[in-house]
């Protein structure tokens, strides 16, 4: 069941709840590199860690990792995505597929409902930081939920060497609602955002080429 959360609808929230159908249908673009995501981050993952997924969408993804931790809890700001979630892991459930420990929350980053004693010994963020208005607050409190030595798994389209080319066209369709917000990133900002946020960066890779930039960091 989704943990409850008080959601003032921003923008970009109505833009993903209103897509979320649309979103759950739709193909992974690039199989390889989805698997390679994934097979990279459960090599950094172990049975007894504690995750927290920030922007989980649908719930393809948790609902591939979190056996391999011992809980998972996957969040997004938009409670139509996760409504589709729930009905992922219900499906899942009655099939006897679903791991004990893995929930669906509306919620986001700065929500008390993601709060623990202990801290989380990774959070995950896929296809997620160009999408956040305010990246070092989220950074922030991103360091403050990991335990020491806690880890930051992330994926980043960087689109800032096209940005002559796509903001412009994100702009007129953020004014008629068919865009959320978008930041432009370079492999060089996202990682420099995330290292001046206290954390040290150990692997990188681009899954896919040329514009995903996979980037496992260490609180420090």
């Amino acid at each position: 069941m989704a943990i409850a959360w008080t959601n003032d609808m921003t923008p970009s929230t109505r833009f993903w709840d209103k897509i979320a159908v649309k979103y759950a249908a739709s193909p992974v673009k690039d199989q390889s590199a989805y698997e390679k995501t994934l097979a990279r981050t459960i090599e950094h993952l172990g049975p007894e860690d504690d995750v927290l997924e920030l922007g989980c969408g649908t719930g393809s993804t948790a609902l591939l990792l979190a056996a391999n931790v011992r809980s998972y809890l996957a969040t997004d700001f938009a409670p139509g995505m996760v409504r589709i979630a729930d009905d992922k892991l219900e499906a899942a459930q009655q099939k006897g597929d679903a791991h004990a420990g893995l929930r669906f929350a509306v919620a986001d980053v700065f929500s008390e409902s993601v709060e623990t004693e202990q801290g989380y010994d990774a959070i995950l963020g896929y296809n997620f930081l160009h999408l956040v208005e305010t990246p070092e607050d989220l950074m922030a409190r991103v360091h403050g939920l990991l335990k020491p030595g806690g880890l930051f798994i992330s994926k980043t389209v960087c689109l800032k060497d096209k940005a002559w080319l796509f903001l412009p066209l994100i702009k007129a369709m953020q004014l008629v609602g068919k865009a959320p917000f978008v930041k432009m990133y370079s492999f060089a900002s996202v990682e420099n955002l995330i290292s001046r946020s206290g954390f040290e960066i150990i692997e990188t890779g681009t899954y896919p080429e040329p514009r995903s930039r996979f980037v496992v960091a260490r609180k420090v």
